[in-house]
Formats: structure tokens, sequence, C-alpha cells
């Protein structure tokens, strides 16, 4: 059929609102089918000048008829208009960031503590992938040969799958899809919420804006993770269009990507040759998978476009293979990549393994090597972090690393510097650790050139004067509160994410409150005017205004967020978290002693130390008690779980429960006060043994742990939770 017979040539005003309509959705639908095959399969079906004409026909139809827009139509993706700022909206689902190694062995490491969290610790060998002596099945999978799933005993004794898909070195980004229509985009940010950009993301072709539903209905939610990145090929292109306009170009696509992606002008987004990869369903209502690859398929059949090259596989070598691969071809890509990830395939086995508060255990980026190249080192300067730590940094003469101009490379601290030589003058090799961090890597000789003298550490602070002190390899300014260099960064880490959240107050901010004079220590940021704050650079009343509202916000926080915020030796989000929920005020926690503080989950003696170290100091807790005084509410989150009905108790699951998922069943289980663990042993309790049950049921029963089965465990969660 010719695309051009789905309209009429009856002028769009002339036809009636009905008329209108069906014309509308046939075209739309058309056009829909059309981007999919043009952007997701790359096999266009008609030609542009045709594309043209029914886009041309759709956008008359809707002006004529405006009734009849709708946000999801193909017209849509031209950019809305200008927005002041980026509103902060919360993930569906938590976005973790990935563990990382660039080492096989860890690799390993990794494969024999999934399999070994997983019951499988016996008769597998993680290097070879042989179980028990029999032949994994073709195609890495170690089913059987007729491709039905093994059941019972079999089932838990089949060796896991894992996915493999190359890590794009884009930007994360969220797509919010409800009835099967995009509803929101949603940057990673610090992975529990990120900005919204929903405005821009629609002007990105191979983003659907409606879910396609030809072979595969639409769930009613739909959360999805993916990279919005720029081809190598349309980056070049992109710079060589702004050096013919005059403008600067970017360093890099991933510089490109997030600079197009963050715009407050989504027109600007439109002109940028973005593209979205989807590649894993972070939640999702009206539909359900066992396997990772299964929500890949589905991805892939509701129109979204998903990375090229994944595989599934069970051993350690056919992971070490695919990499080499990757690594192999990883210059000849269009597009940048920083390694290949590893994920576990089966879903539920995901919830038993779970996750830190930074990375899933069931998941590992194996990154590449990073890229390397030589350059000289001007000078060596010391630079004064929020800690006091002097940290030694060369400043180089510019080189391109892997696609990003390098001027500045951490040489680490006072031991690594003697360790490699590293002088002024000094030609070095200097490579993009883990591709971001710039590193100098080592000394490169130069035959008949005479070295500079060997580089030492200051013995007083180049920021405050102070006489430095040496702690292991570390040198120190002890100064803490009354160095300006470390103010800086304590006020930054103070007001950051995990912190108070305090939105405008970054490094360059904080940088000016302290060197104007403004703030001497963090409690004074809560006194600050609009009428200090105006007259800054970069500042103007309504800037100013949102500032001092941003702070005043804050004199009520969780008491988690203000213990992160004060920058407390080795306590970090996790820690701060722990310590908040166990003494449940700060008053409790500064009377601690170490023996106390050994009582909280995850404080050993040498961190129990640090911390009243800390707490004790006269000028820290100075500091501590003025912003204490600023504060009008610390909050704490009502405790769950202690004193229940099962407190003491230990819960493990096995099998596919059908009311509910394993991981809703955990929560039900941990607010009535019991523990749930993923393997069964003398401390079990109760195994709840749904369909599918195998290994941990037999060891359940030969160890005599009681076992519930779904029904079971349902009327025990009826009676305790009415109770």
């Amino acid at each position: 059929m010719n695309p051009e017979d789905l309209f009429s040539e009856v002028p769009p005003a002339e036809l009636s609102t009905d008329a209108a309509r069906d014309q509308i959705e046939r075209l739309r639908a058309e056009i829909r089918e059309h981007d999919h095959h043009y952007y997701v399969e790359a096999a266009p079906k008609i030609s542009d000048a045709q594309y043209d004409r029914l886009f041309r026909r759709l956008k008359a139809l809707e002006e004529a008829h405006p009734e009849l827009l709708s946000p999801d139509s193909p017209t849509q993706r031209v950019g809305a208009d200008p927005v002041d700022s980026l509103p902060t909206i919360r993930h569906t689902a938590p976005m973790l960031s990935l563990d990382s190694t660039q080492e096989p062995s860890e690799v390993r490491r990794f494969h024999e503590r999934v399999l070994k969290a997983l019951g499988h610790d016996g008769g597998t060998d993680s290097r070879s992938g042989e179980t028990s002596g029999e032949p994994v099945a073709e195609g890495g999978d170690s089913r059987a040969s007729s491709g039905d799933p093994p059941a019972g005993d079999a089932a838990d004794e089949a060796l896991p799958a894992f996915l493999l898909e190359p890590k794009l070195d884009g930007i994360s980004i969220e797509l919010v899809y409800v009835d099967g229509v995009l509803d929101r985009a949603v940057t990673r940010g610090n992975g529990r919420e990120g900005e919204g950009v929903t405005e821009n993301v629609r002007t990105i072709p191979s983003v659907p804006l409606r879910l396609r539903t030809v072979g595969r209905s639409a769930p009613d939610l739909l959360a999805v993770r993916g990279e919005i990145l720029m081809r190598l090929s349309a980056f070049e292109a992109l710079n060589e269009q702004l050096m013919e306009e005059g403008s600067a170009p970017y360093a890099n696509p991933r510089n490109a990507t997030s600079g197009a992606i963050r715009q407050l002008d989504p027109s600007v987004t439109a002109r940028r040759p973005l593209e979205c990869l989807a590649y894993d369903v972070l939640d999702v209502e009206g539909a359900d998978f066992r396997t990772d690859m299964e929500g890949i398929e589905a991805l892939r059949e509701w129109g979204l476009v998903v990375p090229e090259r994944v595989e599934r596989v069970t051993t350690v070598d056919e992971i070490l293979a695919y990499h080499a691969r990757y690594d192999e071809d990883r210059d000849t890509l269009d597009y940048e990549i920083d390694g290949v990830v590893i994920k576990l395939d089966d879903l539920e086995d995901r919830v038993d393994l779970g996750s830190t508060s930074h990375h899933p255990r069931w998941a590992l980026a194996y990154k590449f090597e990073p890229r390397k190249e030589i350059t000289r080192i001007e000078r060596i300067a010391i630079q004064v972090g929020r800690t006091g730590v002097l940290t030694p940094v060369a400043l180089l003469r510019p080189v391109e690393v892997g696609g990003v101009t390098v001027s500045r490379a951490t040489l680490h601290n006072r031991e690594e510097l003697e360790r490699k030589d590293v002088r002024e003058g000094d030609r070095v090799r200097v490579q993009r650790a883990g591709d971001v961090i710039p590193q100098v890597v080592e000394v490169v000789s130069e035959e008949g050139r005479e070295r500079a003298e060997p580089f030492r550490m200051p013995p007083r602070c180049p920021n405050c004067d102070t006489p430095v002190e040496e702690r292991g390899p570390f040198t120190y300014c002890p100064n803490r509160f009354g160095c300006m260099a470390q103010l800086k960064g304590r006020i930054v880490h103070f007001a950051s994410r995990s912190g108070l959240d305090i939105e405008g107050l970054g490094e360059e901010t904080a940088a000016l409150l302290v060197d104007r004079g403004l703030v001497h220590q963090p409690a004074e940021l809560f006194d600050l005017g609009v009428d200090e704050i105006e007259p800054l650079p970069g500042f103007a009343e309504k800037s100013a205004t949102k500032l001092v509202e941003a702070i005043q916000r804050r004199r009520t926080t969780e008491l988690r967020r203000f213990l992160y915020g004060l920058g407390i030796p080795e306590v970090g989000a996790t820690v701060a978290r722990d310590l908040a929920t166990h003494f449940r005020s700060l008053e409790a926690l500064l009377a601690a002693d170490r023996a106390a503080l050994q009582a909280v989950k995850g404080v050993g003696p040498t961190m129990s130390e640090l911390i009243v170290e800390f707490l004790s100091d006269e000028h820290n807790r100075g500091a501590i008690d003025a912003l204490h005084a600023q504060m009008e509410a610390l909050t704490v989150p009502e405790q769950t779980g202690a004193g229940g009905p099962l407190e003491g108790q230990t819960f493990v699951f096995t099998g596919s429960l059908e009311s509910m998922t394993r991981g809703a069943a955990k929560k039900r289980v941990e607010a009535l006060g019991a523990k749930a663990t993923s393997s069964v042993s003398g401390e079990t309790d109760v195994v709840v043994a749904a369909p599918g049950a195998g290994r941990k049921r037999a060891k359940a029963e030969e160890l005599g742990v009681e076992i519930l089965d779904e029904a079971g465990f349902l009327a025990l969660l009826d009676e305790l939770e009415g109770a």
C-alpha cells in the first residue's frame, strides 16, 4: 500500500473532528512503524520524501484540530518550551552503580562468589564450567539439550547463566511508561533521584513515545534503564559544524551528550544527534519475566533499541572470551564503551543475592585497560582536600587521552611519589584510570637529560601554614576547621546529595562563600542572607533567594544525612544510616564509647576508634555543637520489625511463589522482626518452599528445619499481621 493512501487531499480545516481523528490515528500508527524500521531496525521501508509527506500531513491535521493533539504523537519530538530549571524526580527503583575490575582474577572470584551464594559451591569448576562431570549443553546453557528447564532438584543444580553486554559510555537514564505512553525521563543523579529531562528525551528519535504493541501488549507500568549516547561519526560531524559556526567543539561524545540532555531548551536537544539504548527493566506491572534475557527481548518487541551482541553464558572462560572480543573490536566501533557488563540472568536469584548501598552483588563491570599517552610534567602542585590530606598533583603539558584533554593527574601520596620517583620536568606516561581519573603511570627515561631534584612534600600546609603531620603514606593538615581549603570541601560534602542535599551549593559557590569571608564554619551557612549572596559573581536576587531558601529548608533533616555531612572518618552513607538507626539521636552517639560503637553493624575496632577520636576532638565538637544548634529537628525513621512476633527467627525462601515475589515476601517477614537469608543452615528457623523448590528444601529436611508451603506461609502472615 502507498503510505499516502492513508489520507485524503481534503484540507485539514475542512474535515470534521471524527474524520480528522481517524486520519490522525492512522498516520500516527504508520509513522511510528516507519520510525521503528528506520531507527531501531535500520531498515527503512519508504523514502525520506514519502516520510516527510506523512509527517507534514499529520502536523497540519493537529494544527487544524488542536483538541486532538497528544503528547505521544510523533510531531511532539520537536521540543517543548524552554524551562527555568530541571526538576528533581525520584526513581521508580534505585539505579545503582556497578562494582568494577580490570583483573581476570577478580572476574573469577565474582563468578565463584555468585555460584557459592546460590548453593553451587560443590562440584563446580568456575574455570571450565563443568559440573559433576557433565558437559554443558551447546550454547552455554547447562539445561537439557531439549531446551526444557529442569524441574525440582535439577533446577537448583543447573549452573546459573550470566548475561553479557557492552558497558556503554554515555548518560544513564530512566524511562517510565504508563499504559504504554512515555510518562517521564530522569537522569541517574545519585541513584535514588535525578533530574527530570522528559521533554529533552522526547526529542530523541530512538525513544518511542508510545510502546510498540505488534507482538506484545504494553504493560500498565514499565520503568527502563538505558544509556543516551552520541555515535562517534555523529560527534565528529557535530564538532565540525560547531567549529564552522565559530563555537568551541566538545572534548568527547559523553560531554556532548551530557550537555545536550541537560539543556533547559528542548529545541537545542532536538538538534543533537542522540540515541538511546535500553538494557534493563527496573520495574514492571502487567508483565512478568523470569530472566534478564526475557526482559531484553520484551524491550526489543516494545520498540526500544537494545545493545548489540548481548550474549548468555555460564562459564568464566566464556566471559573472558567475550571481553577479549570486544576489547579487540573497541577501536572499530562507532560508539564509546569502557568494558563489558556481567549480570546474573535469573531475576529471582538476583533478589536472593541483593545489593550493597552502592552496587548489586549479582553484577560486575569488567573494564578495559585504560588508554595511555606520553606528555611532560610542567610542575607539581599540592592540593588540600576536605579531610586535610595533601595530595601531590602533576600539572601536565596538555595531552589527549582517549578523547579527553588531560592537563592534571594525581600522584596519590608521598610514598607513591617517592616510589615512582616522579619529578618536575619529567617525561611521563599518563592514563585515565577507569577511563575517567588521570594518573601518572611511570617516568619515561630520556638519555642525556638532567632531571630536577626529587620532589619533597612541604613541611607546612600551603593553604593555612599549619605544620603538617605524616600518617602512613599520607601527609595531613591537622587544622580541620581553620584551614580554608578543608572548609570549602567540608561545605560541599555537608551540602552533597547524601548529606543535607542543599540544591545550588556546589564547589564554586562554596569557594566564593569562604573566599569572601561569609562562612568560617558550616554552621554559618544557616545565617546567610540574600543581601550577602546577591553581590557574588553569578548571582542575582532570584538565585540568591533560591539558595537561602534551600539552606533554610534543611534545618529539619534526617539524622543519617547530618552524620554523613559531618565528614566523620570512615563514615559513608551506609555507616551513617546504621549509626542513626542504632543510636537514634545525636546526643546518644556523642556519648558513645568504643564498645558502644562496636555494637553497631559494620563498625569494628579501627572504625570505632576513628569515630571517637573525631567526635571527642575539641574543635570538631565545637563545630558539631554549632551545627546542631542551627537544626530544628534531626529525624530518624520509625523502627520496623524490632520486637516483632518473629524477632530472632531466620527465614529462607525457595521456589517460585505465586502470590508475591520473593523480595516482597522477605520484606513482610522482616517487618515482623525476622531475618531473611538465601542459604539454609543450622541457624535457619523456617524454609518457605514454593513450587520448584529443590536443594534448599532437601537441606532443610536433612537439618530438621520447619518447612512451610505457600499456603502455610500466607496463613502465618495473616495470623501475625492481623494480631
